[in-house]
C-alpha cells in the first residue's frame, strides 16, 4: 500500500515540476497585464498543440489534458491531481485485496463436508480451511475449531468472526470517501480564488475588457472541471469495490448457513 502511495505521489509531483519549468512572465513598465498573462499561457500551449499534431489520437488526448492542466492554476491543479492519485492508490489496494479474497466457495464447502460427515475428522477439516485463503475459509476455521463446545458456541463464533472479516474488507473506505469529496471541493476552491485573481487583474488594468474577464474565468473554471472529473473517476472505482464487498458478504452468509447445516447433520448422526 505504501509503495502505491509513494509511486502516485511521485508522478503527481513530477507533473507539477513539469508545469513549474515553464518560463515565468515578467511585466515591464507600461505593459498590458492581460497581454502578458495571455502570452505566458499561450506560449507553452502552442508548443503542446504542435506536438499533438504529430501524434495519434491517444497522444492528442494526452496533449489536450496537458494543455488544460497548464492553463489551470498550478497549485490547485496539482492538489486535485494528488487527491486523484492517492484515491486511486487506495482503490487499487482494495481491489487487489478483494480479488485475493475470492475463492471457490462450493469446492471448499464440499471438502469440509466430506471431512466432517464422511471422514469424521475435525482436524482434517480445520487443516483444509487453514490452507485456503479468503474470509469464508477463516470463518469456517473459527466455527469448526469451537465445534467441541457445542453448535450454539460455534454459531456465535461464526457470526462474530463474520463481522470481523466484513470490517477487514471495508478497510480504507473512509480514505476513499475523503478523496472523493475533496476533489470537487479543491476544484471549487480553485475557482473561487481564480475569480478573485481575475477581479484583481481588472482592478490593475482599470478596464473590464472581455479578454481580461474571459481569461481569468477560464482559468478558474478549469480547476472545477478537473475536480469533478477526479471525483467521478474515484466514485466509479468505489462503487465497483462496494459491489465486490456485497458479493463477498453474500457468499459468506450463504456459506455460513451451509456450514451450520453440516453441524446439525453431525449432531443428528451422533445422537442416533
Amino acid at each position: 500500500m505504501k509503495k502505491f502511495i509513494a509511486l502516485f505521489t511521485l508522478v503527481s509531483f513530477m507533473t507539477l515540476g513539469m508545469y513549474a519549468q515553464e518560463p515565468a512572465a515578467t511585466i515591464a513598465e507600461g505593459q498590458d497585464t492581460a497581454a502578458v498573462v495571455a502570452d505566458s499561457i499561450a506560449a507553452p500551449v502552442e508548443e503542446v498543440v504542435e506536438e499533438a499534431a504529430e501524434e495519434g489520437p491517444v497522444g492528442a488526448i494526452y496533449k489536450a489534458l496537458k494543455i488544460k492542466f497548464i492553463e489551470g492554476s498550478a497549485g490547485f491543479m496539482s492538489c486535485v491531481a494528488l487527491a486523484l492519485v492517492l484515491g486511486l492508490a487506495f482503490c487499487i489496494e482494495r481491489i487487489l485485496y478483494l480479488n485475493l479474497c475470492s475463492v471457490d466457495t462450493k469446492a471448499l464447502l464440499a471438502k469440509v463436508e466430506k471431512a466432517l460427515l464422511e471422514d469424521k475428522d475435525v482436524n482434517k477439516a480445520m487443516e483444509i480451511c487453514k490452507n485456503t485463503r479468503g474470509p469464508v475459509a477463516s470463518i469456517f476455521y473459527q466455527g469448526i475449531s469451537r465445534l467441541d463446545q457445542g453448535i450454539e458456541v460455534a454459531e456465535k463464533s461464526i457470526i462474530s468472526y463474520g463481522g470481523v472479516q466484513t470490517g477487514l474488507m471495508e478497510r480504507n473506505f473512509p480514505w476513499i470517501s475523503l478523496f472523493i469529496s475533496m476533489s470537487p471541493s479543491l476544484g471549487f476552491l480553485g475557482t473561487v480564488i481564480g475569480m478573485i485573481q481575475a477581479f484583481d487583474k481588472i482592478q490593475q488594468v482599470g478596464d473590464i475588457s472581455p479578454t481580461v474577464v474571459a481569461g481569468g474565468m477560464k482559468v478558474a473554471l478549469i480547476t472545477t472541471v478537473f475536480g469533478l472529473l477526479a471525483a467521478m473517476i474515484l466514485q466509479i472505482f468505489f462503487n465497483y469495490i462496494l459491489s465486490k464487498v456485497d458479493s463477498l458478504t453474500g457468499e459468506m452468509e450463504d456459506a455460513s448457513i451451509s456450514l451450520l447445516d453440516i453441524f446439525a447433520k453431525m449432531d443428528l448422526a451422533q445422537s442416533k
